[in-house]
């Protein structure tokens, strides 16, 4: 009883340390709005430095390897998937960027592309450390338009109906018989992957009420003073978790299928 309750012990540990590798790009963010916060930096507005902080963190990550090139490229379209949901977010009154600074464009900071970024570079760098594999992955044409209906709500339950609940509903019959794997210290160990979801979404939304605490956006009820932005959110970071997941699997599983029949070709040759 005591060697298994240390071996658990052993293992919850060596599963915090790899969350926390992997957690490095989100890490640097949080940091860098409480320190911009507490200690005003000379020159530059905050949001410029928050974006020049970004720029450097990922250079670096690439150069030191924590990232690849085809990490890179996927983070790079999260960037950019990101960066049009907060233009048109911000255009609508969801939210706001209240301060000053060069690197805005229609009242949105460059800068908050990265904090979409940073999700996919967790869900990258924990895929590769975990050495993570999926069981009954659905088909490419379940998946494409499902992915791609989660993202067109967030733009069009400003002038339809939200059915975010809907959504979330066909993720569960779609995943219902998937399952995620991943590796901890030799063992293997498995979860279902509507599950994995929810607890992406949730420590996102606990996230995010760190970041409207240090000002990196502010929503309509928090212009007078912060409050914890309201649980609800929670559906709107689990959808945006899905869409980050599907993306980055659906590339994995891509390149896997490339590799593997590069390997084919090469040893038929």
């Amino acid at each position: 009883m005591q060697r298994s309750l240390w071996h658990a012990l052993q293992q919850l540990v060596r599963f915090g340390w790899q969350q926390a590798l992997s957690c490095v790009f989100p890490v640097v963010i949080f940091a860098s709005l409480a320190l911009t916060q507490l200690i005003p930096l000379p020159w530059l507005p905050r949001y410029d430095w928050l974006l020049i902080i970004c720029l450097t963190m990922q250079i670096w990550m690439l150069r030191s390897g924590l990232e690849t090139r085809d990490e890179l490229k996927v983070i790079t379209v999260f960037h950019l998937i990101g960066l049009a949901l907060e233009l048109f977010k911000v255009r609508m009154g969801s939210w706001s960027y209240p301060e000053e600074g060069w690197t805005k464009i229609n009242g949105v900071p460059l800068y908050s592309g990265f904090m979409y970024a940073s999700v996919a570079s967790y869900l990258c760098q924990a895929w590769r450390r975990m050495k993570v594999d999926l069981v009954r992955w659905p088909p490419l044409w379940l998946v494409t338009p499902l992915a791609a209906s989660i993202y067109l709500n967030y733009f069009t339950h400003h002038y339809w109906i939200d059915i975010r609940w809907w959504l979330s509903a066909l993720v569960l019959l779609v995943f219902w018989r998937t399952w995620v794997t991943f590796e901890v210290g030799h063992f293997r160990y498995r979860m279902p992957l509507a599950l994995s979801f929810v607890l992406i979404g949730f420590f996102i939304w606990i996230a995010e009420n760190v970041a409207t605490f240090f000002g990196a956006w502010e929503y309509p009820d928090q212009s007078v003073s912060w409050r914890i932005v309201h649980f609800g959110k929670v559906s709107s970071w689990l959808l945006l978790v899905i869409i980050s997941f599907l993306i980055v699997a659906t590339l994995k599983l891509v390149k896997g299928r490339q590799a593997l029949a590069s390997k084919d070709v090469s040893i038929k040759g």
